[in-house]
């Protein structure tokens, strides 16, 4: 199964490898081109530096044959040594910077290897008539290749021939390639070395792949193979086993090993739960054991068999190429992560700060004029994201990828949607400053907002929390507060007393001095009003049935207005009743004569009756 496996992945790999070629294809073709151009333009050069050497040799000779024919006149001699010394100086200078120019053409333009069997034999610098320098590379590839599947090859038959102008590399009539003067200026050599040379490299190549494809040759490599599979599954078993031992381990001393994580009195993680992360880890590190034996085995592999070799280089190359890249883009990285390291330092040391001195001020311990207790905390918050924005732009440009045009585009498209997302909660938060500078209201006030009436239990940038006498804990935007009004029941209530009213309607037939009295004797009777403020009465309204009379009272006891209220209605509803005075709450409509009192049978005298229905009839 393993063998299975092994051979599938190489299956994929060389797919890979294929379908990259056939990308490149096009891509590798125009820069073929742009380096036939370049190599043609430095063989031009090689030829006109030649040249021109070429002359100036023949120039050095004649002055050297007229000095020595000059051996009479000492003044001749004498001038034209001083001529022969300032050409010599001369010619020297400008070789030096021609061959300086030629090396560099040379490092820059490496020429088109010749690769008939995947190692590179010689390079090819310069045009031979239509060829281009690609043309003729590819040309010599095809005639070794052929060459190599001649059953009958000779090695003896390859040679180096004397053309008219060049010289040939010849396989019996085939010639294989030609050496020109291009070629041998572009390797400062000899035109007949160069040809043996490369014939040399051919024979050795040739032989060599037909060796390493002969029968003898498959076998030996195929049982290579099958070692290098032994060898492979024999160490992934061990790895298996190794980690099998390791887990009945576990299992066996669990309640050794594994006590338990507990902070104070939360289990963070129990036994059960730590075998669990065990082992886990030990599956990750098994899995990544194997294919870490598994990458290293497949170089192995594919170069066991000429053909695949250049798959086992690049896979190597895939490896090490973005290992040393990340190496080599980490140690770049470390002078901007050192600034990113001592700006955000700065940072944590300036938030500390803030949260010290916003505790010392809502604390008491530090007083500023003007500054009330309950802003530090906010004014802290706000603070703190100034702080972590001013960082983040500071710290931007120094991220890796900032310049990136993706980057870049994807940071424009996350704040797009924060704030086409964040809208609500901006508004809320901007009213939160706004109510915290304003100071509507603090924790523990008994407030009503909007239809809501209840005490104040948590208020923060976004929202109010408050809790309502029937124990319900309602959330209110900030935002919504802002937008409408807010009443404060507690604000005042300690210093000038909250005033609590309520309203009864009295008949026409009863004094209003009574019912003054009546009203002040209930309101007076009742737990939690201050004692030392009188309550008072309003007359608010004639009405067609009845006078409404309004008590108010103080208090100092915001939170227990229901209870108040309660009491208070109590005691007029009391106090009435014992002075046989009728509420006219709701109104009354009736006929006197004939009805029984509204006031509760208690309160009436016991020899009561209702009175008796009077009717009059007239007779004309």
């Amino acid at each position: 199964m393993r063998i299975v496996f092994t051979l599938f992945i190489t299956t994929i790999l060389v797919s890979i490898s294929l379908l990259c070629s056939a990308q490149s294809d096009s891509s590798k073709a125009s820069r073929d081109s742009l380096a036939d151009t370049q190599l043609v333009l430095t063989t031009r050069l090689l030829r006109e530096n030649d040249s021109l050497q070429k002359a100036d040799e023949a120039q050095k000779k004649a002055l050297q044959q007229q000095l020595l024919l000059s051996n009479d006149n000492d003044n001749r001699k004498k001038e034209l040594q001083q001529k022969l010394n300032s050409f010599e100086q001369a010619d020297s200078l400008k070789k030096a910077a021609n061959l300086l120019r030629i090396n560099q053409l040379k490092a820059t333009h490496s020429g088109f290897p010749v690769v008939p069997f995947g190692d590179t034999l010689f390079y090819i610098y310069n045009k031979l008539g239509p060829l281009q320098p690609s043309d003729r590379a590819q040309n010599i590839n095809r005639k070794l290749a052929k060459l190599s599947d001649d059953p009958f090859f000779a090695a003896d038959s390859i040679r180096a021939i004397q053309n008219e102008n060049n010289i040939d590399v010849a396989y019996n009539d085939l010639v294989l390639l030609s050496v020109t003067d291009d070629d041998a200026l572009w390797l400062s050599q000899d035109k007949m070395a160069v040809a043996q040379d490369y014939a040399a490299i051919i024979k050795k190549a040739i032989l060599q792949e037909k060796k390493d494809n002969s029968l003898q040759s498959i076998l030996i490599r195929i049982g290579w193979l099958l070692l290098i599979i032994v060898i492979f599954s024999t160490i992934v078993y061990g790895i298996n086993r190794l980690f099998k031992r390791l887990r009945k381990k576990i299992v066996r001393e669990k309640d050794r090993y594994f006590k338990g994580v507990k902070v104070k009195e939360y289990a963070l993680l129990n036994q059960q739960k730590q075998v669990g992360i065990v082992f886990n880890v030990l599956r990750i590190a098994r899995i990544i054991f194997i294919l870490f034996i598994f990458y290293i085995t497949l170089p192995f592999v594919f170069s066991i068999f000429p053909w695949t070799k250049g798959i086992a280089d690049k896979l190597i190359d895939w490896t090490l190429s973005p290992v040393k890249s990340i190496f080599l883009g980490f140690v770049h990285y470390l002078p901007k992560l050192l600034t990113i390291l001592v700006i955000y330092l700065i940072t944590r040391y300036l938030v500390k700060l803030v949260n010290y001195l916003a505790e010392e001020i809502a604390t008491g311990n530090l007083t500023i004029n003007g500054f009330y207790a309950d802003w530090a905390r906010p004014t802290a918050s706000g603070i703190k994201f100034l702080l972590y924005a001013f960082m983040f732009v500071v710290v931007f440009p120094y991220l890796p990828g900032s310049d990136s045009k993706i980057f870049q585009g994807v940071s424009v498209f996350l704040g797009i949607l924060f704030s086409l997302g964040s809208s609500s909660a901006i508004s809320n938060v901007i009213a939160g400053f706004v109510i915290t500078y304003m100071r509507p209201f603090k924790i523990g006030d008994r407030v009503k907002i909007g239809e809501i009436t209840g005490d104040v239990i948590e208020k923060n940038l976004l929202v109010t929390r408050l809790r309502t006498i029937k124990n319900e804990e309602i959330t209110v935007p900030n935002a919504s507060i802002l937008s409408g009004h807010t009443i404060n029941f507690t604000t005042s209530s300690k210093d000038l007393g909250l005033i609590l009213h309520t309203t009864v309607t009295i008949g026409y037939d009863v004094p209003w001095k009574q019912v003054h009295e009546m009203l002040i004797g209930a309101a007076m009777a009742t737990n939690g009003i201050m004692k030392d403020r009188t309550p008072f009465v309003l007359q608010t309204s004639l009405d067609d049935f009845a006078i409404a009379y309004e008590i108010n009272v103080y208090t100092d006891h915001s939170h227990k207005m229901a209870l108040i209220y309660s009491d208070l209605h109590r005691n007029i509803i009391d106090h009435f009743n014992a002075a046989g005075v009728e509420i006219m709450s709701p109104h009354f409509i009736a006929h006197r004569d004939g009805n029984t009192s509204t006031v509760p049978p208690e309160y009436l005298a016991d020899d009561y009756k209702a009175p008796v229905m009077k009717v009059k009839v007239e007779k004309e």
